[in-house]
């Protein structure tokens, strides 16, 4: 592994000054991240003749980051995804959150953990970890916490994340990571041709609003169903429930890890080559298929199109807390919080 390398990344809006983190393995594939947002700005890998493809999309520097809307990148919290009617019960206790998506909260409201400036707490070889402290009453949530994300280069081409954090109060934590990953580059226009496979018999139906009613829905024979790989663009405005809500892909998928980590799903870009494996041990991902990006400014002067990307957010499910039926987010005080997801990346010529 390469020494890491410590650039400038620009100044937010009050004048601080954002650092850029690249982390390089002998191969010549690299991750960049940033301390503002903790995000996740460019990772590059080989392609199938040997080219390095930056296959994330992202922003130029950090102004960009801090007016993005569209997460790119980010680690999202204390909680992703949606919670429905925008409040949470533990213990009795009614928490009340952002409505920020309709009358539900959407990655816990406008305060996000990616507008924030993380502490870089430590570097070395191919790994960098980020930390953020979180006081009571963050968000609307109870308990404080340390997070602390942690991004690592493999000499493999393998991008792991791992997140904890040990609250003082019992609290909903649950991470993802909100990537863009392009792999025919991120400057390559929409990713229809991508063909996924996932390991999921099962997606929760959601409302009109994207939160989940309690419902398993088998995928046989629908355009959930990538259990044998399925080109993406090939029935994603198909005139079913999901695809039709979702305005394309944009849903929660019930994965069969148990909690173990393992490989849960993979994508292949039609023209570059790259295969994607993704890992965890979280029990659901949320595919999402970009369906409300609009000419998103992005890096190299780059305009993103809608389903310029696709999302694999690994996760606890969506308005989890309000399902008894679905694994709980809330941690307690003084348990710590574990979770890992990676992004193998391979070449099929």
């Amino acid at each position: 592994m390469k020494q890491p390398v410590i650039k400038e990344f620009g100044r937010v809006k009050n004048g601080q000054e954002a650092k850029l983190y690249i982390l390089e393995n002998e191969t010549g594939a690299s991750v960049c991240v940033t301390d503002f947002g903790a995000a996740l700005v460019s990772l590059k890998v080989p392609d199938k003749n040997g080219s390095l493809t930056d296959v994330v999309l992202g922003y130029d520097d950090a102004a960009g980051y801090e007016a993005g809307t569209a997460s790119f990148g980010a680690p999202v919290g204390r909680s992703a995804n949606r919670i429905g009617g925008a409040s949470v019960e533990i213990n009795g206790v009614l928490y009340e959150l952002e409505k920020n998506d309709n009358d539900n909260n959407l990655h816990s409201g406008t305060n996000y953990y990616n507008k924030r400036f993380w502490k870089m707490k430590e570097i070395c070889g191919g790994k960098v970890i980020f930390s953020l402290h979180s006081p009571d009453g963050d968000q609307g949530y109870p308990g404080s916490l340390d997070m602390e994300v942690t991004y690592e280069l493999t000499e493999d081409n393998e991008v792991r994340m791992s997140y904890h954090a040990v609250p003082d109060a019992d609290t909903v934590i649950n991470m993802t990571n909100h990537s863009y990953f392009n792999l025919n580059g991120h400057d390559s226009g929409d990713i229809l041709g991508h063909a996924v496979t996932m390991d999921a018999d099962y997606f929760t139906r959601a409302n009109a609003q994207s939160i989940p009613t309690g419902e398993y829905v088998d995928v046989t024979g629908t355009p959930m169903d990538f259990r044998n790989g399925r080109v993406l663009g090939a029935e994603i405005d198909a005139d079913y429930e999901a695809t039709k809500l979702g305005c394309g892909y944009d849903h929660n998928w019930v994965l069969k890890n148990e909690g173990k980590f393992v490989k849960v799903a993979e994508a292949a870009g039609d023209k570059s080559g790259i295969v994607m494996e993704v890992s965890t041990d979280l029990p659901g991902v949320q595919i999402y298929t970009a369906n409300f990006l609009d000419r998103e400014p992005g890096k190299g002067g780059v305009s993103y199109p809608r389903r310029a990307a696709v999302c694999f957010e690994t996760q606890y499910f969506p308005d989890a807390v309000h399902h008894a039926n679905f694994k709980s987010p809330i941690v307690k005080a003084g348990q710590a919080y574990d979770t890992q997801t990676s992004y193998r990346f391979l070449v099929k010529k």
